[in-house]
């Protein structure tokens, strides 16, 4: 039997990561060796660090890894893609060149007989008023329309730079550490969330750039997964057993 495997926040072309080539590298090695033992890999958003797409253009970059999203599609591996909130502007590039499955939205799904709960987790609990603003702002239509009648190249500017100003605005260009349970939002989130729905089994998130592993009740776990810029973690399922792994290149065996 093959393996689910679950990865988040590669950010990609991120202006305040200094190994950006190697950091690409790196992903596509890891999709490479993991190629002939996945049934179903799940991208759980910001693998991109500012993704926007034109009718006719899209952000040039990261053909390596977009290659080998190909190259596992083509071979029969499901690759599903969460867009988080440095890539919500996906319309269809991906799904039709690349043969992903898109996901604009939290998915609940049965997976060899366990229930997941797979999300980004951007806005999952989090009552920061301005994050909110801004995200209504990024997904409202109009706003989408007059953005796409900037040139790319003041547009790819303006996200780029806004997405590490963001990110270098934290000590390192890291996010803040586990903030303990009572205080992390994804946590209060799936809390709250389990009392109308007691069946699920896992809670799979990304966006905090942390890694957590947690059990909430005698029944549902939740994992928050790292990211792909320092942590290089992902989660992986073989149907009955899950584990969030780090890779390191030449050791890694599930």
């Amino acid at each position: 039997m093959k393996n689910i495997y679950i990865i988040s926040d590669a950010h990609l072309g991120s202006w305040a990561i200094p190994h950006q080539r190697m950091q690409e590298r790196r992903l596509v090695r890891f999709l490479d060796d993991i190629k002939h033992k996945a049934y179903a890999v799940y991208l759980l958003g910001d693998m991109f660090d500012f993704w926007y797409e034109w009718k006719y253009a899209v952000p040039k970059g990261y053909t390596r890894f977009l290659g080998k999203i190909s190259e596992l599609t083509d071979m029969g591996v499901e690759v599903h893609y969460f867009t988080g909130n440095h890539d919500i502007w996906m319309y269809g590039y991906l799904e039709e060149e690349c043969g992903v499955i898109m996901h604009h939205q939290a998915l609940t799904t049965d997976i060899m007989g366990k229930t997941f709960f797979m999300a980004h987790g951007d806005g999952l609990g989090d009552p920061d008023r301005k994050f909110k603003f801004i995200s209504r702002m990024f997904h409202n239509k109009v706003c989408q329309r007059l953005f796409s009648t900037l040139h790319p190249r003041w547009s790819m500017w303006f996200g780029l730079t806004w997405a590490k100003h963001s990110r270098m605005k934290r000590a390192d260009g890291k996010e803040e550490p586990y903030k303990g349970e009572d205080r992390e939002f994804l946590i209060q989130y799936t809390k709250e969330y389990m009392k109308t729905h007691p069946d699920i089994d896992y809670y799979i998130y990304g966006h905090r750039h942390i890694e957590l592993d947690m059990m909430l009740s005698r029944k549902s776990r939740m994992m928050i997964i790292g990211d792909w810029i320092w942590q290089f973690t992902y989660v992986v399922f073989d149907g009955e057993h899950i584990f969030l792994e780090q890779y390191v290149e030449g050791e890694s065996q599930l």
